[in-house]
């Protein structure tokens, strides 16, 4: 007999019994659920806020380069073959236009120095010295260019120089390690007053108050001559710088009277004399005895001839005796003759009107002549006359209107002066103070 294992059979009631017992469950779930809503709605959570600070490194910048290049103009040298590697043709056209009544750039000299500014590659800015006191300004901008004539920015020192002459003025100089250029300068204040070839004797000397410039922390020249003193042969002769109104700066001595006078002293600076004016010279090329109503200079080939007054030049040219010459009519008493020049200075032409010690021409021995030197001639009323015995009349002294401020200004010149007059100083010292006197 075979047994069978009993399972009774699962009534329809119960399987409906467990599953409706199921729903009170998901009710109560649900119901909790809603009151954990109702209750974060009402009452949220308190949270704290912070503000927390990041430190961001600013994205680097970069550095701009600029590049400067300097040098000297060279002889032949033109704008366009200065700034032709930074501008196009047709910006140096119109960079001449627009200078061109500022400073021309057909005037740029050999030996002037130049700053070229390159930011990046590109032309920005051109600096040029026109002169010791002025400089051309070049700046590109948006529009173009903009150009400007202004002063070279100095510092300006004042210096105290003293000394007494051996042998001459440029070895004085030099033995208390001063230029030439300021050996020039002190003879042209005193030209209407001392022969610097002639009248120096041993023993001379000089005290004088100079501006010293700075550029870029380097001495870079002299200034203005604020006052001097130079002693000749026993007679002291004294110079202040002074602006007498509207007038151009001059000389004047300690009384106010001019330093100019109608006539310079002699039309070279420094030279010697190798033949004076007599009415009976052996001459040395023709071999014959004859008058030389004029002063032989002798000098090195190219040193400068100035006009020795103010005039025009009525005659200028060449012949087979007196080589390269000048006439100057002064006023209508005196004329000056200057012969055998090397050449003619720029400009110089007949009808030309030239300045008291203008540069007129070069010493060389063109003509008759035997060596470079200058001959000089003047005449009074068309008749030969020795310079030397001229005296001609001074200019105008300081006017009435301004002669109380130049005695205030010459005042504490004068007193420097004199702290130098202890002869046992030769010596040249800045002064501590590096400001100007006047």
């Amino acid at each position: 007999m075979i047994e069978y294992p009993f399972r009774p059979r699962r009534s329809k009631r119960n399987f409906r019994t467990r599953r409706r017992s199921r729903k009170p469950i998901l009710l109560l779930v649900l119901a909790a659920v809603g009151m954990f809503w109702l209750v974060f709605e009402q009452f949220p959570p308190q949270i704290e806020a912070q503000t927390v600070v990041v430190e961001v490194a600013p994205p680097p910048v970069s550095e701009i380069r600029r590049e400067w290049h300097e040098g000297e103009i060279q002889p032949g040298e033109t704008v366009t073959s200065l700034l032709g590697e930074h501008l196009t043709a047709q910006e140096i056209y119109h960079l001449n236009r627009d200078s061109h009544d500022i400073f021309p750039l057909s005037s740029l000299c050999a030996g002037q120095p130049y700053k070229i500014c390159l930011t990046e590659g590109t032309f920005t800015r051109f600096e040029y010295d026109i002169n010791a006191n002025e400089q051309f300004i070049v700046d590109r901008t948006p529009e173009g260019f903009a150009v400007a004539r202004q002063d070279i920015p100095y510092d300006v020192r004042v210096s105290s120089v003293q000394g007494e002459i051996r042998s001459n003025l440029f070895e004085a100089m030099a033995e208390i390690g001063e230029s030439a250029e300021l050996t020039m300068a002190l003879a042209d204040i005193f030209a209407w007053d001392i022969d610097f070839v002639r009248d120096i004797r041993f023993g001379d000397s000089f005290r004088v108050l100079v501006e010293r410039r700075y550029r870029d922390g380097e001495f870079s020249g002299y200034g203005r001559i604020l006052a001097a003193e130079f002693t000749n042969n026993g007679n002291a002769y004294d110079a202040f710088y002074f602006k007498d109104g509207d007038l151009h700066a001059s000389y004047y001595d300690s009384k106010g009277q001019s330093l100019r006078k109608a006539f310079l002293k002699a039309p070279l600076s420094f030279s010697h004399i190798s033949s004076g004016f007599s009415n009976k010279r052996f001459h040395p090329i023709t071999k014959t005895w004859k008058s030389h109503p004029a002063i032989d200079y002798a000098a090195a080939t190219g040193t400068p001839i100035k006009a020795v007054g103010d005039g025009k030049i009525i005659k200028i040219g060449y012949t087979k005796y007196n080589g390269n010459y000048v006439k100057i009519r002064h006023n209508d008493t005196y004329e000056t003759l200057y012969l055998h020049m090397n050449k003619f200075a720029r400009g110089m032409r007949q009808g030309t009107s030239v300045a008291q010690g203008q540069v007129i021409g070069y010493v060389g021995s063109t003509g008759l002549a035997t060596g470079p030197h200058l001959c000089f001639r003047m005449y009074k009323r068309g008749t030969p006359v020795n310079p030397y015995s001229v005296r001609p009349p001074s200019v105008a002294p300081v006017s009435d209107v301004n002669l109380a401020e130049f005695k205030a200004q010459i005042t504490p010149l004068i007193a420097h002066l004199q702290r130098l007059s202890d002869p046992s100083r030769v010596a040249s010292a800045v002064a501590e103070s590096g400001q100007s006197l006047n």
